[in-house]
């Protein structure tokens, strides 16, 4: 698996991106619940932007650190 280091432009657009679809369509990719997103990385993020957003918020619930994207939320308004 490559390792994401995501820049700054990355976490800022990932703070203010919603689900496209599905049962949490329109929730912040980091407001999804934990096990939706356990879900996906057993079943397989989807290619592209989503899919490494997706991943990025895997890691960082697996690893307490939603908070960090939250705050970068209210610090870059859109």
């Amino acid at each position: 698996m490559e390792e994401l280091k995501p820049d700054k432009e990355f976490l800022i657009t990932l703070a203010h991106t919603k689900m496209p679809f599905g049962k949490y369509k329109d929730r912040y990719l980091i407001a999804l619940p934990e096990h939706y997103v356990v879900w996906y990385r057993n079943k397989g993020f989807p290619k592209g932007k989503l899919g490494d957003m997706l991943e990025t918020v895997y890691t960082l619930k697996v690893n307490g650190l939603e908070e960090l994207i939250w705050n970068i939320k209210k610090q870059y308004p859109r």
